[in-house]
C-alpha cells in the first residue's frame, strides 16, 4: 500500500511539474565519475550509466557523456561549463549553483582496520595515529562530515581520487579507516579487506543523491522538466529495476523508496 501511494504521488508530482519534455536547444553535457557500482570505466557500466542512458532516451535530447573526477565535476557545474552529473548530494554551498533531482538515498559507514581498535567514533578522535582516507571533494552524512572536518583540522585526513587508492592505503596501513557506502561493498567484501577491517554505521538518516543540474547552464523551468523525468523514472519502477541489477531486492528497495525532500 505504501509503495503504491508513493508511486502515485510521484506520478502526479511529475505530471504537474511539466507538461512537456525538456527543450533541446543544443547538445548537453553530462559527466560520470568512477565510483564502485555507480560507474566503472573498465566495463563502461554501473548504476549511473544505466540511469543516464534511460534519462537521455526519455529526454529526446543529445547529451554528450564523459568521465571526470568528482572535484572537476563540481567546478564545472558551478561555472556552467557542465550541464549535468549524477549521484550528487547537496549542501548549502552547492545549492547556490546546482539544482537536484533525487533518485536514491543511502547511509554511510566507517570501514576501519581491526588493529586500530575502533569500537566507537570517539576512539577515532582519541587516537592521534588514526589517519582517515576520503575521496577528494566528497561529502557524506552529517556525522561523517563532522568527523572528516575535525580530523582534517588536525591534519589526519588523506585524500585520494577514487576508491582503489584508498583500499590500497588501508591494506598497507597508511590509513586506518575510510568512509564507504553501499556502492563500495564489492571492493570492501574482498577477502584482503574483509580480513583486516570492520564496519561501523554512522547513526545518521539516509542521504539523498540525485541528478545534478547547473543553475548557470539551465533555467529553473528547464530544471523542473528534467526533475519531472527523474520522478517519472522513480514512479514507473525504472529506478528500482536499475538498482536491482546491482543489489538484492531488499537493499535496492531501501535505497529507492524514500520521501524526497526539496
Amino acid at each position: 500500500m505504501v509503495r503504491g501511494l508513493l508511486a502515485l504521488a510521484l506520478a502526479f508530482g511529475a505530471a504537474g511539474a511539466a507538461t512537456a519534455g525538456p527543450d533541446c536547444p543544443r547538445p548537453f553535457t553530462l559527466a560520470l565519475h568512477e565510483h564502485g557500482l555507480l560507474y566503472s570505466a573498465a566495463t563502461d557500466s554501473g548504476i549511473d550509466k544505466d540511469f543516464a542512458d534511460e534519462l537521455i532516451r526519455r529526454s529526446g535530447c543529445k547529451v554528450v557523456v564523459s568521465l571526470m573526477s568528482r572535484a572537476r565535476i563540481w567546478q564545472l557545474i558551478e561555472t556552467g561549463a557542465l550541464d549535468f552529473s549524477l549521484s550528487g548530494i547537496a549542501n548549502e554551498e552547492r545549492r547556490r549553483y546546482a539544482g537536484f533531482a533525487w533518485y536514491f538515498s543511502n547511509k554511510y559507514y566507517l570501514l576501519a582496520r581491526r588493529d586500530a581498535n575502533v569500537q566507537r567514533f570517539a576512539d577515532v578522535e582519541d587516537n592521534p595515529r588514526f589517519q582517515l582516507g576520503v575521496i577528494r571533494s566528497f561529502r557524506y552524512s552529517d556525522s561523517a562530515n563532522g568527523l572528516v572536518d575535525r580530523l582534517q583540522a588536525a591534519s589526519r585526513v588523506s585524500q585520494a581520487g577514487g576508491l582503489d587508492p584508498l583500499y590500497q592505503a588501508l591494506r598497507a596501513n597508511r590509513i586506518q579507516g575510510m568512509i564507504m557506502e553501499p556502492f563500495d561493498y564489492p571492493a570492501a567484501g574482498e577477502k584482503a579487506i574483509r580480513d583486516i577491517s570492520a564496519v561501523i554505521e554512522f547513526n545518521d538518516p539516509a542521504v539523498q543523491h540525485g541528478l545534478i543540474m547547473s543553475r548557470k547552464a539551465l533555467p529553473a523551468a528547464e530544471q523542473d522538466k528534467w526533475r519531472a523525468l527523474v520522478n517519472q523514472m522513480r514512479a514507473d519502477g525504472t529506478v528500482r529495476r536499475i538498482f536491482e541489477k546491482y543489489f538484492d531486492a531488499r537493499l535496492a528497495t531501501s535505497m529507492v523508496e524514500f520521501q524526497a525532500r526539496p
